[in-house]
């Protein structure tokens, strides 16, 4: 299994609705159903809110969001899954996806480990997503 597709469907395993996991995993699995996928996390509303931590106002800066997630074990690099074509399927820094991507508007997961620890962000919101357990 590519690196690509462990962390693409590890996100949605462990962070999309139940209801919908079957639904994304088929997209991720084919090109052109991913980009249809990509294009659809400006405005995403499948996030599984259980795993889903708020990042307080104080908190929304790139180097902040790096310091939460490095405190919670994220590597110094991450994998982008985003509608940003530029940054979208690439292990890349994560200091630097985050400059990247903070405040930008752009739907995007940054996949720290793998069905595990992950940042999202669309138009409206910022999030931690965390599993912990088994759950």
């Amino acid at each position: 299994m590519s690196a690509q597709v462990e962390h693409e469907e590890a996100l949605v395993r462990a962070f999309i609705l139940p209801q919908r996991r079957d639904r994304y995993l088929e997209m991720v699995a084919k090109p052109k159903k991913r980009q249809v996928f990509t294009e659809s996390l400006a405005h995403f509303k499948h996030l599984d809110m259980r795993f889903a931590v708020r990042i307080p106002p104080n908190q929304q800066h790139a180097n902040e969001i790096a310091k939460i997630l490095k405190s919670k074990g994220a590597p110094a690099t991450c994998y982008a899954f985003s509608e940003w074509d530029e940054i979208d399927g690439r292990d890349i820094s994560l200091d630097d996806a985050l400059k990247a991507v903070v405040g930008g508007g752009m739907g995007t997961f940054l996949s720290c480990i793998p069905g595990r620890l992950a940042y999202f962000e669309d138009e409206d919101q910022r999030w931690i997503l965390e599993r912990t357990g088994k759950s």
